[in-house]
């Protein structure tokens, strides 16, 4: 894949250096995002509900939601069921299942110990409950990596709108231009380039479309080439 586009925004060198890094955590550190598909079906037969006849649409358009996005998302394909019902069931599945540990992305501890070396802060910034952000990150042996945690409750607007990156660099202690966010999800990179944060996106499940290829500084295979950029200073 490459780099898609890249926007070089400080030094007369050309190169952009950015100061800290927010993480998303489903899809960009862990390989979680196709788990998380797999939760609904049973949360439906443990609630006696069908699942939705679009399950495709379902699924895309609402990875990286949570609050009241999501639960907009869940009234919208599940009319009549409560959603934060529908959630709660979700949730528990997902921490039975997490539990159980969930694999890192390509290149991960890779680049965290990169930054690790440099001394630049970081943070994960996730839609995700808090105690399911702290599950995988002590299972996978992350934790020590990161400086603090952002989830979607500490915000009083979730993904897309930018308030939990503007959030993360503030308890970095960062302007959001001088913070690199690196996210999976077309409604992340969305949030990233509102808060006017340096954006790159890692794909997962989903490959950018004409819209979020404006909105992103530039595209990476993995967290390997995300590491190298940095490594050339050219982040």
């Amino acid at each position: 894949m490459g780099v898609r586009k890249t926007v070089l925004r400080d030094g007369k060198d050309g190169t952009c250096m950015v100061k800290g890094v927010i993480f998303d955590m489903d899809g960009l550190m862990f390989d979680t995002e196709r788990l998380w598909d797999t939760l609904w079906e049973p949360a439906c037969e443990a609630l006696g509900v069908s699942m939705p006849a679009d399950t495709e649409s379902f699924y895309a358009s609402g990875r990286g939601l949570a609050g009241q996005y999501l639960i907009d998302h869940v009234k919208e394909y599940f009319p009549g069921v409560d959603p934060r019902r529908m959630l709660d069931k979700v949730w528990q599945i997902g921490n039975e299942r997490f539990a159980q540990g969930v694999p890192c992305k390509p290149g991960l501890k890779e680049l965290l110990e990169l930054l690790e070396s440099r001394g630049m802060p970081r943070i994960v910034a996730s839609s995700s409950p808090r105690n399911m952000i702290e599950q995988n990150l002590q299972t996978t042996g992350t934790a020590r990596y990161f400086h603090d945690i952002v989830c979607g409750a500490d915000v009083q607007r979730s993904k897309p709108a930018p308030d939990i990156f503007l959030e993360a660099a503030r308890r970095l202690g960062l302007d959001i231009h001088d913070c690199l966010v690196l996210e999976d999800s077309f409604n992340g990179v969305r949030a990233g380039h509102a808060a006017g944060a340096v954006t790159v996106m890692v794909p997962d499940l989903a490959q950018p479309d004409a819209e979020i290829r404006q909105l992103y500084t530039c595209c990476c295979h993995d967290l390997y080439e995300v590491r190298d950029l940095m490594l050339q200073d050219k982040l």
